[in-house]
């Protein structure tokens, strides 16, 4: 399993002023551009289709920080997952399943209900 690179907030913003630029995934042995950073918004998930007809799930944070997992939830099969609900709990951001509520680290893709389920993470990184 690998761990994201995360990015945040240009300095001196607050964290409430996004860096711009494009967001790009590592995949397929490179970076693949996925969206303009501004079109993401604090709190909210977006989904990628890739290349191999895989697909991710795409947030930031309210501190600026943005994640990249597998939008597949793997308890119900479905793509799911950037329509789920961003939380922290001891500091780990989370994004919980719109469907059975379990809740994936945003950072490792540890399921933090079930230590035997995980989702795929991507690098990220905004150019």
């Amino acid at each position: 399993m690998t761990t994201a690179t995360n990015t945040t907030a240009q300095e001196g913003t607050g964290g409430s002023v996004p860096p711009a630029g494009s967001v790009r995934l590592a995949h397929g042995g490179g970076w693949l551009t996925v969206c303009d950073r501004e079109l993401l918004t604090p709190g909210r998930g977006v989904a990628a289709l890739l290349p191999d007809g895989d697909q991710a799930a795409v947030f930031t944070d309210r501190s600026g920080r943005v994640y990249a997992i597998g939008n597949r939830d793997p308890f119900t099969g479905a793509y799911v997952l950037a329509r789920g609900l961003l939380g922290s709990v001891g500091g780990r951001a989370f994004v919980a399943s719109p469907l059975l509520k379990q809740r994936f680290d945003l950072a490792t893709g540890a399921c933090l209900d079930d230590p035997d389920a995980s989702v795929p993470v991507f690098p990220v990184r905004v150019d």
